[in-house]
């Protein structure tokens, strides 16, 4: 039997996932300055998120994109401090 783990970050996440991870990290208002979409700044919620991402790809695929940096940027930090630990 072989176990399947995907490379993609991005499977097995659902936006809903994704966007309160970016809120978690960033904020609402880091959010909406490098994503330049209102349902970020004009009364945030992750509802008003979903609806719209959900129907505009391009908004969606810079989303995913801002994650994606996080993620390798969180992997980035976590391979540095073990290697600067004795």
């Amino acid at each position: 039997m072989t176990i399947f783990i995907s490379k993609d970050p991005l499977h097995g996440k659902t936006l809903e996932a994704i966007i309160t991870e970016l809120v978690a990290h960033y904020g609402w208002e880091v959010l909406s300055h490098e994503i330049n979409i209102n349902c970020f700044k004009s009364n945030p919620s992750v509802k008003s998120s979903l609806t719209f991402l959900r129907k505009t790809a391009w908004a969606r695929t810079k989303v995913e994109s801002l994650y994606i940096y996080m993620l390798r940027k969180q992997r980035q930090a976590v391979l540095k401090n073990k290697n600067s630990t004795p």
